[in-house]
């Protein structure tokens, strides 16, 4: 799974978390001009603009005393969405039963894709459920996953105020 290297998680992740938040995980896509560090939060109030800007204040600051990375780079804090992005094993297994989209290093059963539903989680293997198929992929496999979000409550909601003039 694409996470940033593990000294910035071990030197970011305690101040996420020492404000309050939870650190759903971190990318860094080095750039000699341009690089770009994400670090996703989230609490069980959601987040607003106001959360994301005390943790980049917080984390700027620790980023400028310890200097772990050369060069240039954006930081950019954020909610992970409602498609959010999956860093850890322990994220596959609190939304067991929720339909995420797997990118694979490579292919299993000539699938480099698979959205299914997650139906468990067994020491380092999530098993999917596509349709009628089962996939058990490796944890060290996944090079991406993200959650599919579930519109049809909207939908239904949007549909309901729509016939009843709201």
């Amino acid at each position: 799974m694409k996470q940033a290297p593990e000294h910035l998680v071990n030197l970011i992740e305690p101040v996420v978390e020492g404000l309050g938040y939870e650190c759903v995980g971190i990318d860094y896509h080095p750039h000699p001009k341009h690089g770009l560090l994400r670090i996703y939060i989230d609490s069980e109030n959601g987040i607003l603009v106001d959360d994301c800007s005390k943790v980049s204040h917080q984390v700027s600051g620790v980023l400028d005393v310890e200097d772990p990375i050369p060069g240039n780079y954006q930081l950019e804090v954020s909610s992970p969405g409602e498609d959010r992005p999956f860093f850890k094993i322990s994220q596959f297994e609190r939304f067991i039963g929720s339909t995420v989209l797997v990118n694979l290093f490579k292919p299993i059963e000539n699938r480099k894709k698979i959205k299914g539903s997650i139906e468990g989680v067994v020491d380092d293997v999530v098993t999917l459920k596509e349709g009628d198929e089962i996939f058990a992929v490796p944890f060290s496999a996944m090079s991406k996953a993200r959650l599919v979000p579930d519109y049809s409550l909207l939908n239904q909601n949007i549909e309901k105020g729509a016939r009843s003039g709201k």
